[in-house]
């Protein structure tokens, strides 16, 4: 039995198969900040998490980067708390800390002993309205981030192809930015830049708390009122508004080369629709098809172009569909030496189509079916895991119902639905088809 009360509107019991043991409490504080509680009392400890509905798809242009930037500067001191001394008390009272940003969404989070949590909200809620930051914060942290891009992609010729790729798929759309942001933007990122984001976005109205381990429902609410329910509403907060895409009419290609790359490879994305909420089966269908097609070694592109054509060391299929706006379906292989790019991207087209033509093995579908009820099992020992599987959907638009929902849709899904979502997305038209190489490569 899983149990959900929505305290704001009072109780409510949703009946769901015994396997989905989640006891979930979802509340609304007066400020529009929503909570999530997440009980498991197996081991005394807590994962404290403040999810932002604000990711660098939020940003306006010019400034790309800030958000992540931002996320940076709150580990800076408030008005009570001096430079690096949030981080030092999480790691002083045992537990650890952090963030991450994303397109959608800017999270921080702690894990500590359950009797650490009324501490991790008064911090937590101090830095929500009370950051102070100055030009030398500026300096120093955009050097910082600046030195982060330089590591994780200028020294990396697959992250910057992706890059690219991400650059041709949405034209128009912030995802085709990268949420480290452009080098030449985060250069002149600046102290307002940085505040005008924070003014904006970090409010309780567009937050959500997670709470997952060790505690009551009560117990956390008496504190979420005590520590966020005071912090004011942003009155100017107006709906996640963000330019789309123009409809995609033309297949786009592109060839990225780079004498560091030791192993070229084929990669396709299409756009493909995002998990909505309520309305969650061709997500569910999409999200198998990745499995069917390239989720593991016994998969459809590795057992027809590794291990009986021979010609491929590795293929892979995925998508992630938690996104608010439109996400992408996406298609590798990696040719073994000898097999040219044009001949591997052949031979993935080929396989893709008699799959679509001959349908989905209904042993495999139950295979794999089994396997993701076992990792969503397993997943439950983990209160991290489960605060962020929450905290994402939450910040990409979907509803705690929708969370509870889906694994029994994905165990729902049929074959037949599986080739309906690939016949839909697997339009050329919609995509773009992208080949890694070393710069020797080119002229071939």
């Amino acid at each position: 039995m899983l149990r959900r009360f929505a305290m704001a509107v009072g109780a409510a019991v949703l009946a769901v198969p015994a396997w989905a043991s989640d006891l979930v409490t979802d509340f609304t504080l007066d400020n529009g900040m929503e909570v999530v509680v997440i009980e498991d009392h197996r081991a005394p400890v807590v994962m404290h998490m403040v999810w932002y509905r604000a990711g660098s798809a939020d940003e306006k242009p010019g400034v790309s980067g800030v958000a992540h930037f931002l996320e940076h500067l709150l580990f800076k001191g408030t008005e009570t708390l001096e430079p690096g001394e949030f981080s030092a008390t999480v790691a002083a009272n045992g537990g650890r800390d952090n963030a991450f940003t994303s397109y959608d969404y800017t999270g921080y989070f702690q894990r500590v002993a359950a009797d650490r949590l009324e501490l991790m909200m008064r911090m937590e809620s101090d830095r929500m309205v009370n950051l102070q930051l100055d030009d030398e914060d500026i300096l120093t942290e955009r050097d910082v981030i600046i030195e982060e891009r330089n590591q994780r992609v200028e020294n990396s010729p697959g992250s910057l192809f992706r890059e690219q790729m991400s650059a041709a798929q949405y034209m128009n759309h912030r995802y085709g930015v990268p949420i480290i942001g452009w080098r030449h933007e985060m250069v002149d990122l600046s102290l307002e830049d940085a505040l005008e984001y924070y003014e904006q976005f970090y409010a309780p109205n567009n937050a959500i708390l997670v709470v997952a381990g060790d505690v009551e429902p009560d117990a956390v609410k008496v504190l979420a009122e005590q520590y966020y329910g005071v912090i004011p509403a942003n009155p100017d907060l107006g709906p996640r508004a963000r330019p789309q895409e123009p409809p995609q009419t033309s297949a786009r290609r592109m060839e990225y080369s780079d004498p560091r790359v030791s192993q070229p490879y084929v990669t396709r994305s299409y756009l493909a629709p995002e998990r909505n909420p309520g309305d969650q089966r061709t997500a569910a269908a999409l999200t198998l098809l990745g499995e069917v097609l390239g989720g593991s070694q016994t998969s459809v592109l590795n057992q027809k172009l590794q291990f009986e054509a021979k010609k491929v060391v590795y293929a892979g299929a995925w998508y992630s569909g938690t996104t608010l706006d439109q996400t992408t379906f996406n298609l590798t292989v990696v040719p073994v030496p000898g097999v040219s790019l044009r001949e591997a991207e052949d031979a993935m087209d080929a396989a893709v189509a008699e799959f679509i033509e001959t349908g989905v093995d209904g042993e495999q579908l139950d295979r794999i079916k089994m396997q993701l009820r076992a990792s969503q099992v397993y997943a439950r020992d983990d209160v991290e895991a489960l605060a962020n599987r929450y905290g994402r959907a939450l910040t990409s638009g979907l509803t705690v119902a929708d969370v509870q929902e889906w694994p029994e849709i994905l165990q729902s899904i049929t074959g037949d639905e599986i080739i309906a979502a690939a016949q839909a997305v697997f339009d050329r038209k919609r995509s773009v088809t992208g080949w890694l190489m070393a710069e020797e490569e080119v002229t071939q």
